[in-house]
């Protein structure tokens, strides 16, 4: 079997874990977000922008979320949504007082703005 093969099938064995944790925890935003990642991993942004979005959606407090949403917009070239979720992201942390996720969705924003 080749490393890809190989890999791939760990993503897809994680995939249908969290899926199927998902059924007993549907508003679960950790699990959300972790099959968010995979998806990303495997390629598939639209099933990543949807769990990113099921996060916001149960906890708009998830700050972690924000920067990711915001970077699957970028690859689906949504740039100007890309730019909505970075800024809300920043008002979201600045609420939490979370200073390094605020300082990361900045960086981030800054940077696709070209500033």
């Amino acid at each position: 079997m080749s490393k890809f093969v190989g890999i791939f099938l760990k993503i897809m064995n994680r995939i249908e874990k969290l899926k199927e944790m998902l059924l007993q925890q549907p508003k679960d935003c950790f699990l959300h977000h972790a099959l968010g990642l995979e998806w990303i991993k495997m390629g598939n942004l639209e099933n990543a922008l949807n769990c990113f979005l099921s996060v916001i959606s149960n906890d708009e407090n998830y700050v972690g979320t924000y920067y990711h949403l915001a970077k699957t917009y970028e690859k689906l070239g949504q740039v100007e949504q890309a730019v909505v979720i970075y800024e809300k992201g920043i008002q979201i942390a600045t609420k939490c007082n979370d200073k390094h996720a605020k300082n990361e969705l900045q960086m981030a924003l800054d940077d696709i703005l070209d500033v």
